[in-house]
């Protein structure tokens, strides 16, 4: 039993490593390629780690392997354009200039539930407001309404809207961010005072505390902070 543990853990790890190297996607982010590559490594992990006869190198040389097809198929694609329309395809219009393409959708096998299905998910439910509508090589569906539909932005008003930044996590579930607290230019001392402020004398009564560009910031205490706080009712006899 201790064998089996220990080998699935190696495995584990094999397979997390894998996966990391060959970046932060989501699922429905991945091209075919990797989609194939992701499942033909989970079946490769799962032989070794089920079959105690089958020796732990036959999982992860097989593995290894194709984490090097893989990054390198990656690597080809962002050096080559034609080699990345082989791979992974090219992107295709469904709708071109408000006109609905049938040649496009039989190609991608796409029916007309399925567009206006990620229409309505795009917040557009008239098919008739789309100027564009763009099958892209992940699946999903990029669309662009029309010039009259699209929602008013700050240039359409000749307005010129403050300038926001990337909020900052200052403390996040008791935690103190060292290195944002010194990207905004603050320290411990002046934490502490707002923290003060708020009536918590501890980083760890802190949930989440967040500073913006303005230098507004936002504080949440954790809800066992909160039911301290609370004083339990008295009743007379």
């Amino acid at each position: 039993m201790l064998i089996v543990v220990v080998r699935t853990l190696i495995l584990y790890l094999v397979v997390i490593i894998a996966l990391r190297l060959m970046g932060k996607r989501e699922i429905g982010q991945l091209q075919p390629f990797e989609l194939v590559v992701i499942l033909m490594i989970s079946e490769l992990a799962a032989v070794p780690s089920e079959n105690i006869g089958v020796p732990l190198l036959s999982g992860i040389i097989p593995i290894l392997v194709l984490l090097s097809a893989s990054l390198t198929l990656a690597w080809i694609s962002l050096k080559s354009e034609t080699a990345r329309d082989i791979i992974c395809g090219k992107p295709s219009i469904l709708i071109d200039r408000g006109k609905i393409s049938e040649t496009e959708l039989r190609r991608n096998c796409y029916n007309m539930s399925d567009l206006l299905e990620e229409l309505r998910l795009n917040d557009i439910p008239n098919i008739a407001d789309v100027e564009y509508a763009i099958l892209e090589n992940n699946g999903q569906v990029s669309v662009m309404p029309k010039v009259q539909k699209r929602p008013i932005i700050p240039d359409d008003l000749k307005i010129t809207p403050p300038y926001e930044g990337l909020p900052l996590t200052l403390i996040i579930d008791g935690k103190l961010k060292r290195d944002n607290l010194e990207r905004s230019d603050k320290d411990l001392e002046w934490l502490m005072r707002e923290l003060k402020k708020h009536k918590l004398d501890k980083i760890e009564d802190v949930l989440i505390a967040s500073l913006d560009s303005s230098g507004k910031l936002f504080i949440q205490e954790k809800e066992s902070q909160k039911k301290k706080k609370v004083k339990p009712l008295q009743t007379q006899v």
